[in-house]
């Protein structure tokens, strides 16, 4: 396919274009054939500009949008009244044709709202939903939804397996592992829900392996765990935040003595990989999957790195044509 062009909400996240545009400066640096949208008031972004090399701005281009949603904003009021705000212009882009993808670390119900009105979903799949990658002891696993829906039905649940099957594969996992979360293996686990989509999901061509439960989630022994949004997200804050803990137990130990000081440097290197290991930053850059476009969500508090891997995530899902596959699987699956 021709080189991707994003659309890069400059002014989204906590610290906007002090944030957004150099990182995707450095991305446009390390992806040569990459084409950029920064969308926003073209006198905040210019500045940020400034020693970019020729080369590199010629595959810029800056798309004006004169208003901004805020983090705290409501919704509602954001997709009725902010039509031309940058988090809204850089979807229409998506719709229009001449990005292939939207990038935006704005406020998560903003755009899931905004992404939901301007894209709509794929036909056969009722709602989108939140999938991230995740670290394992095998590399990454995939996990959704993780908050677009408090609630789902047996049969949003078997189309969340499908999406997760499209982007794992997308990311070059053959035949991928997919699971139910559930809080045990026996069948007679579960809700009624769980337990119906279970049912669907044995009878489906997919490589479904069953119920997996809260400890398989990063264990590397499934490559796409599949729950609801309520269940989803505080499986991930709750990960989120062991990470830190384990981050912050192991600062706290070797600081507490001269001599565990000196043992932290000798096992400074091991200690470097675990936390580049458990990098929240790494793992950057949710997708609302299941809409006609690729929309891709970072964190409001992502840095330039962190914010650079949401980039990436986006580059992967148009390279992979994750929306046809979604498309091709449903019709293949007779969904």
């Amino acid at each position: 396919m021709s080189a991707p062009i994003l659309a890069i909400d400059a002014m989204g996240g906590d610290h906007g274009p002090a944030v957004c545009v150099p990182a995707a400066l450095n991305i446009l640096k390390e992806i040569a054939s990459l084409r950029l949208l920064l969308v926003g008031p073209e006198d905040t972004i210019v500045p940020y500009l400034a020693g970019v090399l020729p080369d590199d701005l010629e595959r810029l281009e800056i798309v004006p949008a004169s208003e901004v949603v805020e983090m705290d904003e409501a919704p509602r009021d954001a997709l009725r009244h902010k039509k031309d705000s940058s988090m809204r212009v850089a979807i229409n882009l998506v719709k229009e044709g001449r990005a292939d993808a939207a990038v935006s670390a704005g406020n998560t119900g903003a755009l899931m709202g905004m992404g939901h009105f301007v894209l709509h979903t794929i036909e056969g799949i009722d709602r989108p939903a939140i999938i991230s990658a995740m670290p394992t002891f095998m590399g990454q696993s995939w996990m959704l939804d993780l908050g677009a829906n408090n609630q789902a039905s047996p049969e949003q649940l078997v189309q969340f397996a499908l999406m997760g099957h499209c982007v794992a594969t997308g990311a070059g996992i053959a035949n991928p592992k997919v699971g139910l979360l559930n809080i045990g293996h026996e069948d007679i686990k579960g809700t009624p829900l769980v337990k119906a989509a279970h049912e669907r999901l044995l009878t489906l061509p997919l490589n479904y392996i069953g119920y997996v439960e809260g400890d398989q989630i990063l264990s590397g022994d499934v490559d796409v765990v599949v729950t609801d949004g309520f269940t989803g997200n505080v499986s991930l804050k709750s990960m989120e935040g062991l990470a830190k803990m384990i981050m912050g137990v192991l600062k706290e130990e070797f600081t507490r003595h001269p001599l565990r000081q000196m043992a932290a440097i000798t096992a400074m290197a091991p200690l470097n990989a675990v936390k580049e290991r458990l990098d929240p930053r790494r793992y950057n850059g949710a997708v609302f999957v299941g809409l006609n476009g690729v929309l891709v969500k970072s964190h409001g508090s992502a840095d330039a790195v962190a914010f650079g891997y949401a980039i990436k995530e986006a580059v992967g899902q148009v390279t992979a044509q994750v929306p046809l596959q979604i498309r091709q699987g449903l019709n293949s699956l007779g969904l």
